[in-house]
This record gives C-alpha cells, sequence and structure tokens, in this order.
C-alpha cells in the first residue's frame, strides 16, 4: 500500500513510499549527511536512487542541480511523487533507467559529485532474495554488480570530482581494489557500529578522481548514542 510519510527529520519534507517495496533507511539518511563541501557550482548525480530520498535530503541543504537513476517503474514513480510533492521538481531530474546506460544521457565527466547506495549482497543463482522483486532489486546486485557501478561512476565524474558510497563493511576490501582500478582515490572512510559491543556493518567512503593519497579514517560512529541522525556528521 502507498503512502506518504514524513521525511525524517527534515522540517515539511514528504516521501512517497510503498510497503511491498523497499522503503528508505537509515542508510539513505547517512549517506546524504555524509556528502560534504559542495560548492553551488557542481552537478550532483544520484545512483540507485530508489525513491529519491538521498536526492531530496541532499536538496534540504544545496540548492545545487541533481540528476538520479533509478531503474524501477514503479519506484521512480514514487520518487517522481515525492519530487513533486516537495516542489523540487526544477532541482531534481530522475531518470528511469539503468545506470549502465548513462552514456544515452551525458557524455562522460560529465558530473562533479556522485553519490551511491548500491545494492550490498552479491546475486547467485543460489541467492536466497525477497519474493518481492522490487525489494529483490534493491537488496541484491541483479542489475548492477560492484564492478559496473564503479565503470559508471569512472565514466561519469570529472577529474578531481567527488565520489561518495555506503556499503556493507565487509566488502570494504574489494570496494579499494575498485577504487584503486578506476583511479578514485580514498579519502575519508567513515565505520558505522550500531552498538558498542558490535562489529561495523556499514561504511561510508569518500573518494576523489585522481586524487593523491591522503586517506583519513573517521572516529567510530556509534548510532546508539544519538536521538537524531540529521547533521550527525555536522558537528
Amino acid at each position: 500500500m502507498k503512502v506518504v510519510n514524513d521525511l525524517y527529520d527534515y522540517e515539511k519534507f514528504k516521501i512517497v513510499q510503498d510497503s511491498e517495496c523497499f522503503k528508505f533507511s537509515l542508510d539513505s539518511i547517512l549517506l546524504a549527511e555524509f556528502v560534504d563541501n559542495v560548492d553551488k557550482s557542481f552537478s550532483i548525480l544520484d545512483l540507485c536512487a530508489g525513491n529519491a530520498a538521498v536526492s531530496l535530503i541532499l536538496s534540504y541543504y544545496y540548492t545545487n542541480k541533481i540528476t538520479a537513476f533509478e531503474i524501477q517503474d514503479k519506484i521512480y514513480k514514487m520518487a517522481l511523487e515525492s519530487v513533486a510533492l516537495n516542489k523540487k521538481e526544477s532541482q531534481i531530474t530522475i531518470v528511469n533507467d539503468d545506470v549502465k546506460n548513462i552514456k544515452n544521457y551525458f557524455p562522460g565527466n560529465n558530473f562533479d559529485v556522485i553519490i551511491a547506495n548500491p545494492p550490498y549482497f552479491k546475486y547467485k543463482n543460489s541467492s536466497i532474495t525477497n519474493k518481492k522483486s522490487e525489494k529483490s532489486i534493491a537488496r541484491h546486485e541483479i542489475f548492477l554488480t560492484l564492478d559496473e557501478l564503479f565503470q559508471t561512476v569512472n565514466y561519469s565524474i570529472r577529474n578531481k570530482g567527488f565520489f561518495f558510497l555506503i556499503h556493507l563493511s565487509e566488502r570494504l576490501e574489494e570496494i579499494l581494489y575498485l577504487c584503486e582500478k578506476y583511479k578514485l582515490v580514498a579519502k575519508k572512510i567513515q565505520f558505522v557500529y550500531t552498538k558498542d559491543d558490535k562489529n561495523a556493518n556499514i561504511v561510508l567512503i569518500k573518494c576523489v578522481k585522481n586524487a593523491n593519497n591522503s586517506l583519513v579514517v573517521s572516529p567510530p560512529l556509534f548510532l546508539n548514542n544519538y536521538c537524531s541522525y540529521k547533521n550527525i556528521f555536522r558537528k
């Protein structure tokens, strides 16, 4: 069933969701909050946009033009509704297509900032996936592998452009290998913990295209210490 919810703690912002689809989660909030140093002139690309939660949160802080890609038609339509509901049509453009087809829409080296909240889990025929296809596609690499995501970013990003990614910490080794492969230099890593006595389950990474090596590993972020995640990295 489709509903309209508040977009977390972002005053007056609403989002359209459906109980049968993958709803926006804390990961979307963390990724949007992790994005920093966005110049007013920068163009922004949101890959694997879902129902546009990350794009909308970014529009709460910034006035930059945002282009978002979402492959699933049903979720794309909800993203359009959410953008219209918040009167952001002049700022946010949603494209209903596979991110690997971005060459059909934009030339290479076109975006200053790219953000991605991609499917987390590798897909095999034996994988246990959700019976609802919308949720399976959002969670598993059915249409987009991690390497294909990095290929897309490598094509789309400008030299010295910024790439912000959220993913499972258990896949960090693979992510750093792909960063090196595609000349996206990891500049900041943020590990996220749901509980003080548990291993990190989420990692946020900020990369810069063709940058010098100077990696910063931020202090650990323990989510149970916060009542709100709004401005969580803006201290």
